[in-house]
C-alpha cells in the first residue's frame, strides 16, 4: 500500500528518471519524491546533443525535459551534481558519494544510465580526444567543429554507428574534414546488417567523409599535449586535429551490482534484471532506461535499449509500478536520426542473423522508403527513411506476428493498414 509518509528515491536524472518524478506527481503520489542527479545541468534529452544542438540549430535551453523551476513547484527534492555509491537493501538507505549522506526509501529507482565506452589506446590523454554523452560534452564539441571547419581541420571518429555518424555530419556541415575508423564492414552493421549499412556509407561519402572499413585505431599521435594523427591497424596514419570516440555505450551497472542486485548476461546486455514491471530481483527496486534488461514477450527475448523511447517511456511506467499500478513494460523499440537530408524511424528488433530477408517498399536509390526485416514472413523491424506517418502502422505489423506476403509489403499502391490485422 504506497501512503503519502512513503519516500520514493530516484538514482538518475536523465529523461528517464525526470519523466518518473514526473509520472508520480501526475498519478496522485504526495509523497517525498527525491531526484538524485550526478551532473550539475537540470535533467535534459540526450539527442539533440547530437543534432540539433551540436549543429547551434537548438537553443540549450530547449533540452532540458522541465523547466527549472518546475521541481520546486512540483515538491521534487532534486539533488545536482550529487552521486550514490552505495544502497544497503537491509535499511533501504542510498548514500550520497560526496558527504556521505544517507537518505532513505521506500521504493527506489535506478535511472543511472549508460556512458561511453573508452577507447584502450595509446594517446586518449590528449586535448583533442573527445566522447559525445553529457551536454558539457556537447558543448564542447560544438565549438571544436565550429572551428575546424574555420581552419578547414581534420576530425577522426572512432565507430560508425548513430552517433558516430551524426557527429560526422555535423562535422561537414561545419565544414570539417571527416575521417570514419569502423572495425565493421559497414556503418550501422549490427542494427541494420549489411543491407542497409551501405546506404548509409554511400549518404556520407557524397558529402565527403571518408571511410576506412575493417579497421580499428591502434594509437592517437600527438606532440605537446594536442593530436596529431590517428593510426590504424593497418599501420596508416590519419590526420587529425580532434578524434571522437564514438564505439558505443555500456549501462552503469557498478552500483546495481554493488547491491547485489542480478545482472543480465553479455547477450542480454549486461544490464540490471528487471521483470516485465520494470522491478529488479529485489522487490522494491526497480530500473529504467538504458541501464534496464528487460522481457520482451513479441521478441521473446531480454533487451537493453539505449534510445531515447526507451527512457521516455520506461520512466514512467517505472512510476506507475513503484505505485502498484497495473502496469506492463511492452514498447517495441523505437528510434530515429536526422543525418544531412536524411530523416529516419526505426522500430522493432531485427540484429544481423535474427532475419531472413529484407525487403524495400519505394525507392532506395531517392532514399524516399521503407524497409522491412522480415523473418518466416513475419515483420520484426521496420525503417522509414524520408516517408512519414507511418510508423503505428509498422509497428502494427510487427505486433500482430501476422505473415505478410513479400510483394504486397513492397507494394506502395497497398496502404500498410491493410496488411496487419
Amino acid at each position: 500500500m504506497v501512503d503519502a509518509d512513503q519516500t520514493f528515491v530516484i538514482v538518475g536524472g536523465g529523461l528517464a528518471g525526470a519523466k518518473a518524478a514526473e509520472t508520480l506527481r501526475a498519478e496522485g503520489f504526495t509523497g517525498r519524491v527525491i531526484l538524485i542527479c550526478d551532473e550539475r545541468d537540470h535533467p535534459y534529452e540526450r539527442p539533440p546533443l547530437s543534432k540539433g544542438y551540436l549543429l547551434g540549430k537548438e537553443e540549450r535551453d530547449s533540452v532540458f525535459v522541465h523547466e527549472p523551476a518546475w521541481y520546486a513547484r512540483n515538491d521534487i527534492e532534486l539533488h545536482l551534481g550529487q552521486t550514490v555509491d552505495a544502497i544497503d537493501r537491509t535499511a533501504k538507505t542510498v548514500r550520497f558519494g560526496e558527504d556521505g549522506t544517507v537518505v532513505h526509501y521506500d521504493k527506489l529507482l535506478l535511472a543511472t544510465g549508460a556512458e561511453p565506452r573508452r577507447l584502450d589506446i595509446p594517446g586518449t590523454d590528449l586535448a583533442g580526444v573527445h566522447h559525445l554523452r553529457r551536454l558539457a560534452h556537447a558543448e564542447r564539441l560544438k565549438g571544436v567543429l565550429a572551428s575546424l571547419g574555420r581552419d578547414n581541420g581534420h576530425i577522426v571518429i572512432a565507430g560508425a554507428g548513430w552517433i558516430g555518424l551524426e557527429v560526422a555530419a555535423a562535422a561537414r556541415e561545419y565544414g570539417a574534414e571527416v575521417t570514419v575508423i569502423e572495425p565493421e564492414p559497414t556503418p550501422l552493421h549490427g542494427v541494420l546488417g549489411p543491407e542497409l549499412g551501405g546506404l548509409f556509407a554511400e549518404l556520407h561519402r557524397e558529402r565527403g567523409v571518408r571511410f576506412h572499413f575493417g579497421r580499428r585505431l591502434t594509437e592517437i599521435v600527438g606532440q605537446d599535449g594536442m593530436v596529431l594523427a590517428a593510426r590504424t591497424d593497418d599501420g596508416e596514419e590519419h590526420p587529425a586535429h580532434d578524434v571522437l570516440a564514438a564505439i558505443g555505450a555500456a549501462p552503469r551497472i557498478g552500483l546495481a551490482e554493488a547491491a547485489g542486485l542480478e545482472i543480465a548476461d553479455r547477450a542480454h546486455g549486461r544490464g540490471v534484471v528487471v521483470d516485465e514491471r520494470l522491478r529488479t530481483s529485489d522487490p522494491d527496486i526497480y530500473a529504467a532506461g538504458d541501464v534496464a534488461s528487460f522481457p520482451h514477450a513479441l521478441f521473446d527475448t531480454r533487451l537493453r535499449v539505449e534510445h531515447w523511447a526507451n527512457a521516455l517511456n520506461g520512466g514512467p511506467v517505472a512510476a506507475r509500478a513503484m505505485l502498484e499500478r497495473d502496469v506492463t513494460y511492452d514498447r517495441v523499440p523505437y528510434f530515429f536520426s536526422d543525418q544531412y537530408d536524411l530523416g529516419m524511424e526505426y522500430s522493432g528488433w531485427a540484429p544481423p542473423g535474427s532475419y531472413d530477408e529484407v525487403v524495400i517498399r519505394g525507392d532506395a536509390g531517392k532514399r524516399e522508403f521503407i524497409a522491412f526485416w522480415m523473418k518466416d514472413g513475419r515483420v520484426l523491424a521496420g525503417m522509414n527513411v524520408n516517408v512519414w506517418d507511418v510508423t503505428e502502422p509498422i509497428q502494427q505489423l510487427i505486433r500482430s506476428k501476422t505473415q505478410v506476403n513479400a510483394e504486397s509489403l513492397a507494394d506502395p499502391r497497398i496502404p500498410l493498414e491493410n496488411l496487419a490485422p
